[in-house]
């Protein structure tokens, strides 16, 4: 008898990857469907074919008329969350399958729950963007009992994705645990492309030169984020595409397991340092994205305990001076406009004496003090434009908002 499948979780991966089920899965039941915000199940299931799926409003009644069960939610709270639901009235012969991204403790302590409650468990974490995930191009980690892996796999390549990496028989916490490492892949990718292209726009190459080397060298993924910077498709969208906050969930836990095993990873430091500005100036609705408009934070690179050195934006003038604010002109340097009205009122003076005697000496007089003049006015407008608000580098279509960073 054909199993009864159910999906719960419509995040911005869980709905292409629910979509591809009904619309690939060649399923002979129609698709049960959960999601606590219901209104955003029953858009989805009318954008379907019709009669191949069915809304439910609650977790159980949606697990007891299934046989087999995927979960794609946003992090760990929320997958312990439905599971204890899910198994509240037994689990006995089902089958569940959880695509979200965990900590592999957390994977180990769902299976051991499920079983427990008498289900089987197949951790099925994927990589790739949403666009990926709408095109059925996502690539699936299986982990867990060989014969429970085997039950997924007509689901996974072909249907929600392009390709599987079989952990089939392995603990299924080895899933989540590539999961975790391959996301610091694509932490650290997004903040090389930000630095990339900061020093870019900075040094006179140009962000557009850059971008023809990335298509060039690293097309995929580093071409599509270069692409979302430049064109500030990050802050554009009404729903970030990869969240700030789930971002920040990811780094957590990979530097929670490289303390666990005695190492440290510093580029994700480095880049979680900037989520967390992202996350302070645009809450819930920042984008990993938004790591190239974001400030600045440099950790020192050696040891444990130095101190963090305080820097401003990464992208504005304010790099130029990071001690002041973007608004203020730095003192400091102020003298140097000082020294400068100095030395011309200095060479002014000795253009007055020293000018050749004779009916030319008042042109000579005249037009040396206006040349130191006109020289002083014109370097030292040039000097101060350096700290005006507006004289910032080139950015490709950005709010003003981020033209505008915080100290």
């Amino acid at each position: 008898m054909a199993p009864q499948v159910a999906w719960i979780g419509l995040g911005n991966m869980g709905r292409g990857m629910c979509k591809n089920l009904v619309e690939k899965g060649q399923l002979d039941k129609s698709l049960i469907i959960f999601n606590r915000t219901t209104k955003r199940a029953e858009d989805l299931s009318k954008s379907l074919p019709s009669g191949k799926s069915t809304v439910y409003t609650s977790i159980a009644d949606a697990v007891s008329k299934s046989d087999i069960i995927f979960t794609c939610v946003g992090d760990d709270a929320a997958i312990n969350e439905t599971i204890d639901a899910a198994v509240k009235n037994g689990a006995s012969g089902k089958l569940f399958v959880d695509c979200s991204t965990v900590h592999p403790d957390t994977t180990e302590e769902l299976a051991k729950k499920i079983g427990a409650a008498g289900g089987e468990f197949v951790a099925c974490p994927v990589f790739g963007a949403p666009q990926m995930a709408d095109s059925g191009q996502l690539v699936c980690v299986l982990a867990g009992p060989r014969e429970s892996v085997e039950k997924v796999k007509p689901y996974t390549k072909g249907v929600i994705g392009r390709a599987i990496i079989d952990f089939g028989g392995q603990p299924v916490g080895k899933a989540t645990l590539l999961k975790v490492i391959g996301n610091t892949f694509i932490l650290n990718m997004v903040e090389s492309l930000s630095e990339g292209h900061v020093l870019a726009e900075k040094s006179g190459l140009g962000n557009d030169n850059l971008h023809q080397f990335i298509e060039t060298m690293f097309p995929g993924p580093y071409s599509a984020y270069s692409n979302r910077m430049l064109s500030g498709d990050y802050h554009k969208r009404e729903e970030p595409l990869f969240a700030v906050d789930l971002a920040r969930k990811d780094a957590r836990h990979a530097m929670a397991l490289a303390k666990s095993a005695g190492t440290r990873l510093k580029d994700v430091e480095v880049a979680d340092a900037h989520l967390e500005k992202v996350k302070n100036h645009k809450g819930e609705a920042g984008d990993i994205a938004s790591i190239y408009g974001a400030p600045g934070t440099k950790l020192h690179p050696f040891g444990n305990h130095q101190p963090r050195i305080r820097t401003t934006a990464l992208s504005n003038s304010q790099s130029r001076n990071p001690d002041l604010p973007i608004t203020a002109i730095n003192m400091a340097n102020g003298w140097s406009i000082v020294i400068g009205l100095i030395i011309v009122v200095l060479a002014s003076i000795a253009a007055w004496f020293l000018s050749p005697k004779g009916e030319t000496q008042t042109i000579w007089r005249s037009s040396l003090i206006l040349s130191f003049a006109s020289c002083y006015i014109m370097w030292a407008i040039t000097f101060l434009a350096q700290w005006h608000p507006l004289i910032v580098p080139r950015r490709g279509d950005l709010r003003p908002e981020y033209a505008r960073h915080m100290s």
